[in-house]
C-alpha cells in the first residue's frame, strides 16, 4: 500500500525535529521525495544527510522557513526545484506552545508567536500550495492538530484556541475542495514526547519531563506512521480525522499515571 507514495512530492513544515522529522524519514522510506522546511538550517541539514545516506534514490530539498512570514512562505514555495514543485502532499506540522499561564498573565509575544505560527503560518503555507493542487486537480493536505482542540485546559487558552482554529480551518477547507478533489486530513495527537514540552517550558527539561511522569507517551514515530498511513490510502478513500492518545490517556485532562 505504501507503494502509492513512490515518487510523490511531499512538503513538510517544521521538519527539523519531532513529528516533522519522523515524517520525513517515513515518507522517504516509502519512496517519496521530500521538501523539508524549518527555521533551524543546521538541523535540516542533519535530516537531509540522514535521508541521503539511507535512501539515496529519494530527492531531498531543504529550505529555511519561518512560516510566520507570508512573504517568506511565497518565496520558498516558488523556489522549490522544478522536479519537485508539483506538491502532492502537504504536511502542515510547524507549530508551538509557549508557556503555561492564565490569560491574565500571558504576554503579547507569546500570544503572537502561537497564533502567528499555528494559525496564520498554517494558512500561509496552505494557500501557497493549494493553488497548484487546484490546477492539477489533485493533492492531499494533512493538518497536525491536537486533542487540545477538543477540550480546553487550565493555563492553555491560547494554544487550545489555535488548535481549535486548525480544526475549523480543516473542516472548512474540506468543504471548499470537495469537488476538486483534494484530500484533507487532520491528525489530533495527545501526549507525544518531543521537544514540544521543553520549548513550552522555556528549556526547563525537568518541567518538561514531569509532563510525562508516570505514563508512557507516544513517540514522534507513532504519529508519523499514522500520517503516512493516511497519505497512502487509495484515491477513493480519505482518512478525514484521527484522534491519537497515549495508552493511559482518555483526554487532554484525564490520564492514568503509575506511582
Amino acid at each position: 500500500m505504501f507503494s502509492r507514495l513512490l515518487g510523490k512530492n511531499v512538503l513538510i513544515t517544521g521538519a527539523s525535529s519531532g513529528i516533522g522529522e519522523a515524517c520525513a524519514y517515513q515518507f522517504a522510506a516509502a519512496g517519496a521525495n521530500v521538501i523539508l522546511t524549518a527555521r533551524r538550517a543546521d538541523r535540516l541539514g542533519e535530516v537531509q544527510s540522514k535521508i541521503s545516506a539511507n535512501w539515496p534514490k529519494v530527492n531531498v530539498h531543504t529550505a529555511t522557513l519561518d512560516v510566520r512570514s507570508s512573504a517568506e512562505v511565497e518565496k520558498v514555495i516558488s523556489s522549490i526545484p522544478t522536479n519537485l514543485s508539483a506538491i502532492d502532499i502537504l504536511v502542515n506540522n510547524a507549530g508551538m506552545a509557549l508557556g503555561v499561564k492564565p490569560v491574565s498573565e500571558v504576554s503579547n509575544e507569546e500570544i503572537d508567536a502561537m497564533i502567528d505560527t499555528n494559525v496564520k503560518g498554517l494558512l500561509y503555507v496552505t494557500r501557497a500550495v493549494l493553488k497548484g493542487m487546484k490546477e492539477r486537480k489533485s493533492g492531499h493536505i494533512i493538518m497536525m492538530g491536537s486533542i487540545a482542540a477538543l477540550t480546553g485546559y487550565m493555563n492553555g487558552s491560547i494554544y487550545c484556541a489555535t488548535k481549535s482554529a486548525v480544526r475549523a480551518i480543516t473542516e472548512s477547507l474540506r468543504a471548499e475542495t470537495i469537488g476538486v478533489p483534494i484530500k484533507i486530513t487532520e491528525i489530533k495527537p495527545g501526549m507525544v514526547e518531543t521537544e514540544f514540552s521543553v520549548i513550552r517550558y522555556g528549556g526547563d527539561k525537568s518541567k518538561a519531563d514531569a509532563v510525562y511522569r508516570g505514563i508512557e507517551p507516544m513517540t514522534a514515530e507513532d504519529v508519523a506512521e499514522t500520517v503516512v498511513f493516511a497519505a497512502s490510502r487509495h484515491p477513493r478513500c480519505v482518512v478525514a480525522d484521527v484522534v491519537m492518545l497515549a495508552n493511559g490517556q482518555a483526554s487532554v485532562t484525564l490520564t492514568h499515571r503509575k506511582e
